[in-house]
C-alpha cells in the first residue's frame, strides 16, 4: 500500500510484524515445505475419538459438579465468522463464531441460544441453512489462516433446529471455507475445503454429496497445499458452480499466502467437472503473488460474476519517490558504505536518516560518526539495527484488494477499478476475502475488509460505510433479498445491523463469545478480572459481574477498556490495584495509572551494532511476586525493570535457536515465570522448544530441555509453589497441526522429565498451573476443556461444569477468594470456587461421607415475598457441599435443638463433590406438627410466608448428611437481619 503519511511509525511496525507477503522465491517455499513435517498432523480418526474421551473424564470426574458462573463480558463480542438469514425473515438468522461456536436468534438479535457447544470442536468455518425444512449444516475449522484459527473435525448436520447433530464426514479437511445448498434438491451440496492450515494434506479442493452428506465425492483438487476457500451457484440453473482455489503454507516462522495455483474455477455440470475460469488472457491476475480469493455471482442476471483477489504481487517501484529516496542517505547504500566514505558524510545528512527511520533520539548524527569512528560498529549497522526478521520482505508495497468482474459468465474479467484500493487488506489479506453483490442492484456491491466498503456504479469507486458502533474487520455479510438496505454485518467485534445500507448500525452483542488471550486478577474487593482479547483490546471488570442490559439504563458498563488492537498479557501490581502492565501485539505495552489515566510506554530496545530483539505475537511479561517494581519481558532475550518499566537490563543472550527465515517473528520467547519460593530462580520458555532456567536473576542460564519434544512452541512454564526444584511445562504443537497434549513436571530441576496427562484427550494444551495450596493439585486447560488432578498429574479428571467447550487459553487463582478464573478464546470468562477442591487429599478422600463448611445466609422477613404479584418470591440458595467417596443415595437432615428435625432433603449422590441447595424453609410435615403440639414457654415458633412455606429463623442448626451407613455432620449459622432504623 501506499504509505500514510499520518499513521503512526509504531502502527506501521505493527502491521509490518502482522503481514505475512509472500516473496516468489523457489528457496523459501522448499525451505517451508522442508522444515513442515518436524511434527506429524494428529489423524482426524484421534481428534474425533478426543470427543469421546472428554466425555469419559466428564462422567468419572470427582469436581465436575463444581458450577462456574460466566462473568461476560459481552460489549466487545468476538469473530464473527458468517451469517444465515432466514430470506424471507431477516429477524431470524443464525451467527457462527470463530471458536464460539453456532448461535440462533429469532428477535433480530435481542437474545441469542447456543446449539453447538457439546460437539467435537465449537471452532467453525462456514454455516448453510436449509430454511424450507429446517436443516442446518456446519462446516467447522475456521477458514481465516490466522494465528489462532482453529481446526475442525468436518461436516455436520441438524434436522431438528440445533438441538442434535451428525457428524458427516470430511473430517480430515480442518477448514470449511463454504458450504453451498443445492436450491431444489435436499440432497445435493458442495463443500469448498481448505485443508490443514500448517501441514500438507490431500483432504482439500472441492466436494459435492448427492445423498445428503452420506457420501462425498472429491471434484476438484490441485496439490496438497492448494485448497478451495469459496463457492458460488447460479442460483437459477446449479449445473454452474465457480470455485476459488487458495495456495496458502502456513508455519510457526512463515506464512505463504498465496501462488500460482490460486484461481478461478467453473463447472457447468453441477460441480462434477471443472475447468479454470482465471488463466492467462483470462483478463484475471495470476503467478506466485496471487491468494485468497472471494465470490459473488448477480441473482438476477447470473453472467455477471464479482471477485475479489488478495494480490500480494509487488506493486511497481514509485520512480519519483526512488528518485527522492536517492537525494538523501539510504539503507542501500548504507549496506555497503566503508566506514572512510561514511566519516565522509555530514552530521546533518545522518540525523535525517535517524529521525526518517525512528531511531531513539539518544543517537544523533555527532555521536553515530564519533563511534564508527572508534570502531564501534560499521557503517552497516544503522541498516541492521531496523532488520528484524520480516522487514527485506516489505521493501515494496504489495497491490492488496484488487476487484474484477465478469460480464460473460467468467470467460473473461477486467478489474473494476483503476486506483488501487488502499487501506483495505493492507498485506493480510488472507484474512478476509469477502465479496458480495447486491440481489436487486448489479452495480451495488460490498467488499470486506478492516473496513466495510461499497460501491454503487460496480466498483470504480467505493465509500466506507462500516460508521459508529462497527468495529473493524468484517468478515461476514448478508445482504437483504427484499428489502433493500438491510444489512448484517459479521466482524472481529460481534454482530451488526443496518437498514439503510451501512449509514447507521446497531449492536446486537448478547453472547458472551470473547476470545481472551491471557487474563490475571487484582486484590481489590470484590477483586477485579483483567484480560487481554484478540482484536478487542484489554479490558477490565468485576469478578461478581452478572450479564444483563440494565447497564445500557444506567449508562456504564461494568467492564473498562484500557487499551485496543490486539490485548496481550496484563499484570497489576496489587498493592494498590491501580498500576497495570499490558499492551498489544509484539511487545508494544504501556505502564498504566487507572485512577489518574497516566501512561508510559515500556519496551526494551536494543543498541546500534545488535540486530533488532524479536517479540513474540503474545510477548510475555511478568511482575516479580517478591518486589512488585520488578518487571520482567521477554524478546528472544529476558528483560528485566527495577523501577516499573522505566529502565531495562537485559539479563541473557539469545534464550532461543536463533530464528529462521520467515515473515512471522520466530525465536521468540513465549512464556516466564520467578519461583514462589526464591527470588531470582527464573524459567523461560519459547516459540522453538527451549526451557531455560537461571538460579542467579539470570547471571547464569541452563538449558533444562533437552530432555523434552523437540521444536514446539512452549505454552506455559510454571514454577512450583511447594517445591524451589519442581518446575512444570506445558508443550502446544498446534503450528505442526499436532493435537497432542504434552504436560511434563521435573523434580530435579529439570535435570529429567516426567510426562503427565497421558490419558488426556488430543486436545493441545495451553496452561498448566499449580495450585498453591494443594501440592498434589493441578490444572490444565486445552483447546476444548478444563481440567484437574489431584494426584500431582497422574490421571486427571474434567472441571467443566457450566463451560462450553471453548479454547482455554489462560488461568489465574485469586488467592483471598479461593476462586479459579477461567479465560477462553471463545466463550469469555467463568469463574468457580476452590474451596472444597483444595481439600480433596488424603485421607478425605477415603471416607465415606464428608460435608464441608456450609457458608451461612442472613434471615430476611421478605423470604417467601414478591415485591408485587408479576414477580417471584424472594428465597435463600443454601448449597450444602459435601463430598460421597461412592454414587448412591443420600439423606440430608436439617436439624435443630435436640436434633428435632426440621427439614430432610433426599439427593442421589454422585461419587466426589456434590451440591444440593436448600431453600431455608422447614418441612410442612413439622409444621403441621407443631400446630399440634403447644409452644415451651417463651417458645416464638415461624409462621408462613406469603408462598405457604415456613422458614427458619435466626439461629444455628446442625447439617447431617448419610450415605450407606455413615454419616457426616456440620453447623448452619443464619444470622439475624440487621435492625432497621425508621425515618422520618
Amino acid at each position: 500500500m501506499k504509505s500514510n503519511p499520518f499513521r503512526s511509525f509504531w502502527l506501521i511496525l505493527v502491521l509490518v510484524a502482522l503481514c505475512a507477503a509472500p516473496p516468489a522465491e523457489a528457496q523459501r517455499r522448499s525451505s517451508r515445505a522442508a522444515e513442515a513435517n518436524v511434527h506429524a498432523p494428529t489423524p482426524a480418526g484421534e481428534r474425533l475419538a478426543a470427543r469421546d474421551a472428554r466425555q469419559a473424564l466428564e462422567a468419572s470426574s470427582l469436581v465436575n459438579n463444581v458450577a462456574f458462573r460466566n462473568i461476560g463480558p459481552t460489549v466487545m463480542s468476538g469473530r464473527v465468522v458468517d451469517l444465515d438469514v432466514d430470506p424471507s425473515d431477516g429477524t431470524r438468522f443464525y451467527v457462527a463464531y470463530a471458536s464460539g461456536g453456532l448461535w440462533r436468534t429469532d428477535n433480530n438479535g435481542a437474545s441469542f441460544e447456543p446449539l453447538f457447544d457439546d460437539q467435537p470442536t465449537m471452532t467453525i468455518g462456514d454455516i448453510a441453512v436449509d430454511w424450507q425444512r429446517g436443516v442446518i449444516w456446519v462446516g467447522t475449522g475456521e477458514k481465516n489462516a490466522s494465528r489462532s484459527s482453529y481446526a475442525g473435525t468436518g461436516i455436520y448436520r441438524s434436522d431438528d433446529g440445533g438441538k442434535t447433530w451428525t457428524h458427516r464426514g470430511l473430517a480430515e479437511t480442518h477448514r470449511i471455507g463454504r458450504i453451498v445448498l443445492h436450491p431444489t434438491d435436499p440432497n445435493t451440496l458442495w463443500v469448498a475445503a481448505s485443508g490443514h492450515l500448517y501441514s500438507p494434506n490431500a483432504e482439500r479442493g472441492v466436494y459435492r454429496s448427492d445423498d445428503g452428506g452420506a457420501t462425498w465425492t472429491r471434484t476438484l483438487f490441485i496439490d496438497d497445499t492448494t485448497g478451495a476457500i469459496d463457492l458460488a451457484v447460479d442460483p437459477g440453473n446449479p449445473e454452474v458452480l465457480y470455485a476459488a482455489m487458495w495456495h496458502r503454507t502456513r508455519s510457526a516462522w512463515d506464512f505463504v499466502e498465496g501462488g500460482a495455483t490460486s484461481g478461478i474455477y467453473k463447472s457447468i455440470d453441477g460441480g462434477k467437472t471443472w475447468t479454470l475460469a482465471s488463466g492467462a488472457g483470462s483478463g484475471f491476475p495470476g503467478g506466485e503473488g496471487i491468494g485468497r480469493i472471494g465470490l459473488a455471482v448477480y441473482p438476477d442476471n447470473p453472467r455477471i460474476v464479482y471477485a475479489v483477489v488478495d494480490n500480494q504481487t509487488r506493486r511497481p517501484a514509485d520512480e519519483e519517490a526512488e528518485a527522492e529516496a536517492e537525494a538523501g542517505l539510504t539503507r542501500d547504500a548504507l549496506r555497503d558504505m566503508s566506514r572512510d566514505a561514511f566519516l565522509e558524510l555530514e552530521a546533518d545528512s545522518v540525523d535525517a536518516y535517524l529521525r526518517d527511520n525512528g531511531f531513539p533520539e539518544r543517537y544523533t548524527g555527532e555521536s553515530v560518526l564519533e563511534e564508527v569512528r572508534d570502531g564501534v560498529y560499521l557503517p552497516r549497522a544503522l541498516v541492521e539495527y531496523l532488520e528484524d526478521a520480516n522487514a527485506q520482505l516489505f521493501d515494496t508495497d504489495v497491490t492488496g484488494a484488487e476487484v474484477y468482474r465478469s460480464d460473460d459468465a467468467g470467460a473473461s474479467w477486467r478489474r473494476t477499478h483503476d486506483a488501487y484500493i488502499d487501506d483495505l487488506f493492507y498485506t493480510y489479506g488472507y484474512y478476509f476475502g469477502e465479496i458480495r453483490v447486491a440481489p436487486h442492484d448489479a452495480d451495488r456491491i460490498y467488499v470486506l475488509g478492516v473496513p466495510l466498503i461499497a460501491s454503487s456504479d460496480g466498483g470504480k469507486t467505493f465509500e466506507a460505510i462500516h460508521g459508529d458502533n462497527v468495529h473493524s474487520d468484517h468478515q461476514a455479510l448478508w445482504v437483504s433479498p427484499t428489502r433493500p438496505g438491510h444489512l448484517l454485518n459479521g466482524n472481529d467485534g460481534g454482530v451488526n445491523i443496518s437498514f439503510d445500507d451501512g449509514k447507521n448500525w446497531v449492536n446486537a452483542n448478547t453472547p458472551a463469545v470473547g476470545q481472551f488471550y491471557a487474563i490475571t486478577v487484582d486484590d481489590a474487593r470484590p477483586y477485579n478480572v483483567y484480560g487481554g482479547l484478540q482484536d478487542n483490546g484489554v479490558w477490565v471488570g468485576p469478578s461478581t459481574y452478572e450479564a444483563s442490559l440494565r447497564w445500557r439504563m444506567r449508562g456504564e458498563y461494568p467492564y473498562k477498556s484500557l487499551l485496543g488492537g490486539d490485548g496481550m498479557q496484563v499484570q497489576v501490581d496489587t498493592r494498590t490495584n491501580d498500576i497495570v502492565y499490558t499492551g498489544s501485539q509484539f511487545g508494544f505495552y504501556s505502564r498504566i495509572e487507572r485512577s489518574t489515566g497516566k501512561r508510559a510506554r515500556l519496551r526494551p530496545t536494543h543498541v546500534l551494532g545488535e540486530r533488532p530483539l524479536r517479540f513474540n505475537w503474545q510477548t510475555p511479561i511478568l511482575l516479580s511476586r517478591h518486589n512488585q517494581d520488578i518487571l520482567y519481558m521477554g524478546s528472544n532475550k529476558l528483560h528485566r525493570s527495577l523501577n516499573q518499566g522505566d529502565d531495562w537490563t537485559t539479563i541473557s543472550g539469545d534464550l532461543t535457536l536463533g530464528g529462521k527465515p520467515g515473515d512471522v517473528p520466530y525465536g521468540t520467547l513465549t512464556t516466564i515465570d520467578e519461583s514462589p519460593l526464591q527470588f531470582g530462580l527464573l524459567y523461560t520458555g519459547s516459540d522453538d522448544g527451549l526451557v531455560y532456567r537461571s538460579p542467579d536473576g539470570g547471571v547464569t542460564w541452563t538449558r533444562i530441555s533437552d530432555g523434552l519434544p523437540q521444536g514446539l512452541w512452549v505454552s506455559r512454564v510454571e514454577a512450583s509453589h511447594h517445591d524451589k526444584n519442581r518446575v512444570y511445562v506445558s508443550l502446544n504443537g498446534y503450528r505442526y497441526d499436532d493435537f497432542t497434549p504434552y504436560v511434563y513436571r521435573s523434580d530435579d530441576a529439570g535435570a529429567t522429565w516426567r510426562r503427565l496427562g497421558s490419558a488426556l484427550p488430543a486436545e493441545a494444551v495451553n496452561v498448566v498451573l499449580e495450585d498453591a495450596v494443594n501440592p498434589d493439585l493441578l490444572y490444565v486447560g486445552t483447546d476444548h476443556s478444563l481440567y484437574v488432578s489431584l494426584d500431582g498429574g497422574a490421571t486427571f479428571m474434567a472441571m467443566n461444569r457450566g463451560i462450553p467447550h471453548a479454547p482455554v487459553h489462560d488461568l489465574a487463582v485469586q488467592e483471598r477468594e479461593q476462586e479459579l478464573v477461567v479465560g477462553t478464546h471463545g466463550r469469555s470468562l467463568y469463574v468457580g470456587s476452590l474451596a472444597h477442591i483444595r481439600q480433596l487429599r488424603e485421607p478425605l478422600l477415603e471416607e465415606e461421607v464428608h460435608l464441608f463448611a456450609v457458608e451461612g445466609v442472613t434471615a430476611s422477613d421478605r423470604w417467601g415475598q414478591s415485591f408485587s404479584m408479576w414477580s417471584e418470591p424472594s428465597e435463600p440458595e443454601i448449597r450444602l457441599g459435601y463430598y460421597s467417596r461412592e454414587a448412591g443415595p443420600a439423606t440430608i437432615r436439617i436439624l435443630g435443638e435436640a436434633d428435632e428435625e426440621l427439614a430432610v432433603l433426599r439427593d442421589e449422590a454422585e461419587a466426589g463433590l456434590n451440591y444440593p441447595v436448600y431453600d431455608a424453609s422447614i418441612a410442612p410435615e413439622t409444621v403441621e406438627r407443631w400446630a399440634r403440639e403447644a409452644p415451651s414457654e417463651g417458645e416464638e415458633r415461624p409462621t408462613a410466608s406469603d408462598n405457604g412455606k415456613t422458614y427458619l429463623p435466626a439461629g444455628t442448626y446442625t447439617v447431617e448428611v448419610a450415605r450407606a451407613g455413615a454419616t457426616a455432620r456440620g453447623s448452619l449459622k443464619i444470622a439475624a437481619p440487621n435492625a432497621r432504623t425508621s425515618g422520618r
